[in-house]
């Protein structure tokens, strides 16, 4: 079974404060095994990287919020991400994995534990598709709870699932800008078809972060800038941006987390716009009183 590359130990200090209330919308606990085990049948085994972890990252860089996706690694097993978001008091939502079997007092439990979303992996690597039969079922029940799904798609799946999109009647949020690869220019297919969705479909949302994914990977990453400038001018109020600490699957450069903070600063220098993405936006969709 793969292992995951640890984070770099040493983040550097953002060159620019965060603006109050910034949250970190793409971020994840793992583990630690001895207490939450992984996953029987994951794809990858990550290094430990436990709330504590996450919180002296936060409080270093600047971040007073966040969302805990939960990671393929845990599978449908949510709790520790729910004990993260317990652990921190109001600080935290969460994104949960869950299968065809939740039933509404599991929905109710995720909801009470500050849970705002549902994540499908349709990547390669972490298996493919999803069964769309329960896709379809889980984002019916989504939709009676107030939340929204999160997609972790390929780039290649921006097209092939025009269709899918399309019929989706809760907000989505696409991870990682669509994982589209930046050698390949704004002008490929996925990335103007993803643009095309962001200016006109008012349930899709975006996050901006997974520069280190969209890259052709070296450190620090600024041919990613010109697709998520791209994006935020495209639909200011629907993007989001995290660090996606502890970076899983990372085969190229290992992103410094302060450096990422300061690649956010090049690709969005408004203080307006920086705003709506760090701290608005993510208020408004997670719910954060």
């Amino acid at each position: 079974m793969k292992s995951c590359l640890p984070p770099d130990p040493n983040p550097t200090k953002p060159e620019q404060a965060m603006p109050p209330l910034s949250c970190d919308a793409h971020c994840h606990v793992f583990g630690p095994a001895d207490r939450f085990p992984y996953a029987p049948d994951r794809s990858y085994t990550p290094p430990d990287a436990p709330y504590e972890h996450l919180v002296a990252l936060h409080d270093f860089l600047g971040f007073d919020r966040g969302v805990i996706v939960q990671a393929s690694c845990h599978g449908t097993d949510n709790t520790a991400m729910l004990d993260a978001i317990a652990r921190g008091q109001g600080r935290y939502r969460g994104v949960a994995i869950v299968d065809d079997g939740i039933d509404e007092k599991g929905l109710a439990a995720l909801d009470a534990g500050g849970v705002r979303a549902v994540r499908f992996n349709f990547v390669q690597h972490l298996g493919g598709r999803p069964d769309m039969r329960v896709f379809w079922r889980v984002l019916d029940r989504v939709a009676e709870m107030g939340w929204h799904v999160v997609l972790h798609l390929d780039a290649n799946d921006i097209v092939e699932l025009q269709d899918v999109l399309g019929k989706i009647r809760v907000p989505f949020v696409i991870d990682h800008m669509g994982r589209v690869q930046a050698a390949q220019g704004v002008e490929q297919e996925p990335f103007r078809l993803l643009v095309a969705l962001m200016r006109d479909n008012p349930l899709a949302w975006v996050k901006v972060c997974g520069a280190e994914r969209v890259s052709v990977g070296k450190r620090p990453f600024d041919d990613a800038i010109p697709f998520a400038r791209t994006l935020i001018e495209t639909a200011p109020d629907r993007v989001l941006w995290g660090t996606d600490f502890p970076h899983p699957n990372i085969s190229k450069d290992m992103p410094n987390d302060g450096g990422l903070v300061d690649l956010m600063f090049r690709f969005c220098p408004d203080e307006t716009l920086r705003k709506r993405l760090l701290v608005d936006n993510p208020a408004r969709l997670y719910d954060f009183n």
